[in-house]
């Protein structure tokens, strides 16, 4: 069987969102989920009190990020892991605030991430829908501690030409 990692998400109350993201290239131009760039999203339900996901430790993306916004929204009561896979550690404890619990088997929470890791000549940083994302922090925090690379432009559908038949 293949070895996974075991996340078990345990929810006080519901929450509006939550999502999971494999992180695996970063968008520093945006803010929230965006910040991701275009990570692996496996399903999680917002309003199941207690889930539990299976995820791949082969091709492993840079980390793992939950983010959880209860309803009604309170920035203060935002849930946020970041987590990283190490083989045979276990963990338990709050999503960064109290109500969301998580245990992670096979995998280890990223600390020490936050505002400070926004270099003092971002220029967004002074914006606050930027300067408060903890998703956005966190992809500062990859890009200077894992060299997490920009998201890839979007493919480009092959040119057609349109030009003129040539009879001979």
């Amino acid at each position: 069987m293949e070895d996974r990692i075991k996340v078990e998400i345990r929810a006080r109350e519901d929450y509006g969102i939550m999502w999971l993201a494999g992180i695996r290239n970063i968008a520093l131009d945006q803010h929230c989920l965006r910040s991701f760039g275009r990570p692996d999203r496996p399903i999680v339900h917002p309003h199941t009190k207690l889930q539990t996901l299976h995820l791949p430790t082969a091709n492993p993306p840079l980390a793992w990020y939950l983010c959880a916004l209860p309803q009604p929204w309170n920035w203060g009561a935002n849930a946020h892991l970041a987590f990283e896979p190490v083989s045979g550690y276990h963990w338990e404890g709050p999503a960064l605030v109290s109500g969301l619990e998580v245990r992670l088997v096979g995998a280890r929470p990223i600390t020490g991430w936050g505002p400070h890791n926004i270099p003092a000549t971002e220029p967004r940083r002074t914006l606050r829908r930027y300067s408060t994302c903890r998703n956005w922090q966190f992809a500062w925090w990859l890009r200077q501690n894992r060299a997490a690379p920009d998201v890839p432009p979007p493919l480009q559908p092959p040119q057609q030409d349109h030009g003129q038949m040539t009879l001979l």
